[in-house]
């Protein structure tokens, strides 16, 4: 619970007045404006690789419900789909982090009102050094391209996005306002969508 609150904190000191890190859209697609990626820890060895872990990611399990939420936002599921070729994914130098991948899952989300877009993604990698790759590709060469269903607006040149390094699973959630028009705040969608890597936690005790 510790570390979903100071997440939490990280995000709302960047939304209070932090310069933010303004990405435009690369040559394969939009990068988000504020990225926080973390690499694995000790606590996931159990999961370390996928001989150790071997069952394949289903939706059901990833998202088991039809929302999530955080504070006053909610967010609800718009589609999920799973692939079984990861470099579809993604683009940039992130391509080349994905060899090794069998399945990536990833799932659509809006607020109730439409102005707030997000996705989260989780894949399926060898090890967890192959999952600290992939962070370090989508924080410095490449990142996840939108999923199907992201509508036109999506802003990603103000977007946030967390990804983090769980074993040998790396999640991507990533959040934006849709339309150009006025602030939006997107700490607690940003939370929201990232809670749904608590998940994982249920493989550590299998």
């Amino acid at each position: 619970m510790r570390k979903w609150i100071a997440v939490a904190a990280v995000l709302l000191a960047v939304a209070a007045g932090a310069a933010f890190l303004w990405l435009g859209g690369g040559e394969d697609g939009p990068r988000p404006a504020v990225f926080r990626g973390e690499p694995t820890t000790a606590h996931y060895a159990p999961i370390a690789t996928r001989a150790a872990d071997p069952d394949p990611l289903t939706a059901a399990e990833m998202f088991p419900t039809g929302s999530v939420t955080a504070g006053e936002s909610t967010l609800a599921s718009k589609g999920a789909e799973t692939l079984t070729d990861c470099v579809p994914a993604v683009w940039g130098s992130a391509e080349a982090a994905v060899a090794g991948c069998t399945q990536v899952l990833r799932a659509h989300y809006a607020t109730p009102d439409g102005r707030v877009s997000g996705q989260f993604l989780i894949f399926n990698l060898a090890d967890s050094a192959a999952a600290d790759r992939l962070v370090a590709a989508l924080k410095s060469g490449g990142f996840v391209r939108p999923a199907p269903g992201t509508p036109a607006g999506f802003d990603g040149s103000r977007s946030w996005a967390q990804a983090r390094a769980l074993g040998h699973y790396v999640t991507v959630s990533w959040v934006a306002p849709v339309g150009g028009a006025g602030r939006v705040d997107l700490t607690y969608p940003q939370v929201a969508m990232d809670s749904l890597s608590l998940v994982i936690q249920r493989r550590l005790v299998r």
